[in-house]
């Protein structure tokens, strides 16, 4: 009995050492059988920012459709189009980094931003505009110091890159944010 016991062992270790190489090769494949190495898979500190920067910008183009419907101040509505447009060709061009990479974004802007959405799709006229503007100024103020920081010290150059290209343009934002909000809050249109 105990010969037969170590037989068995002996037979599946082996089996298994067998198939080791052949599990390691797919393990370097992706569905189309192109080699993940090849592609630059992110990760740490760089595939936490595309996570992030993939949600935020899904929740900047959401707020800003928002924005165009319910905001009161013409000022407003014109910087959530400006959200829409901006933060969508962002986004494609982040989708094309992450596919590249082969890294799947997430498909919704998750608790946090949803939350926020939630939020203002509450409010409206003024009290919308208000509220709005105030977070996208707080929001672009974050976004700022994560892509500056991305575009600084990342470890992979198309994501870097890609930080380095569009923080202009969140600094644009963050001004038009900031001017757009302190015509808002004193209730000037």
């Amino acid at each position: 009995m105990m010969r037969n016991i170590k037989f068995a062992m002996a037979t599946l270790a082996a089996g298994t050492l067998l198939c080791l190489p052949s599990m390691a090769a797919d393990k370097g494949k992706n569905s189309n059988g192109a080699d993940r190495m090849d592609q630059g898979k992110l990760m740490g500190a760089d595939q936490q920012f595309v996570m992030k920067a993939a949600q935020g910008g899904m929740a900047e183009v959401e707020l800003g459709r928002l924005a165009t419907q319910k905001a009161a101040s013409g000022d407003v509505k014109q910087f959530g189009q400006r959200m829409v447009d901006d933060h969508s060709k962002a986004n494609d061009e982040l989708k094309s980094i992450a596919s590249s990479k082969g890294v799947n974004l997430p498909t919704d802007v998750g608790a946090k931003n949803k939350a926020d959405m939630d939020h203002l799709s509450a409010l409206s006229g003024a009290e919308f505009d208000r509220a709005y503007m105030q977070h996208m100024v707080k929001d672009h103020k974050t976004d700022v110091a994560e892509f500056r920081k991305e575009s600084n010290s990342g470890k992979d150059n198309d994501v870097k890159g890609f930080a380095a290209k569009t923080l202009p343009t969140l600094e644009e934002h963050l001004k038009m944010a900031q001017d757009t909000f302190n015509k808002v809050k004193t209730g000037s249109k």
